[in-house]
């Protein structure tokens, strides 16, 4: 297994052979870090994942929540993902039009 220069747990699950894993792969990864849920499965490898924040609004005094979604490859040493769990990602090269992160950690479910 390869370092990937963040600390995260060691994914449980074997590797297939996919070039895009950070752990036994070639792929490199870079950028920002960020925790969401994983709001969809089923595509082949990519899953998306949510992170909403809370914005105030100065003008008309309140706060108006903001989501996002992203993209991310889901290698298969990673395991299986469920709707609901939070996972980490981190940025990469694009992969795919849409694809622009990697999971690196997935934590507990809600």
């Amino acid at each position: 297994m390869r370092d990937i220069g963040v600390e995260v747990e060691s994914p449980a699950g074997d590797w297939d052979g996919d070039e895009n894993c950070p752990f036994y792969g070639t792929l490199r990864l870079r950028g920002q870090i960020i925790e969401g849920t994983v709001s969809r499965v089923g595509m082949m490898n990519t899953i998306v994942v949510e992170r909403q924040r809370i914005r105030y609004m100065v003008k008309f005094e309140r706060y108006e929540k903001r989501t996002r979604r992203y993209s991310a490859h889901l290698p298969s040493c990673i395991g299986e993902i469920n709707i609901g769990d939070q996972v980490r990602i981190m940025e990469c090269r694009p992969l795919s039009k849409t694809v622009t992160f990697c999971v690196i950690e997935r934590g507990d479910a809600e």
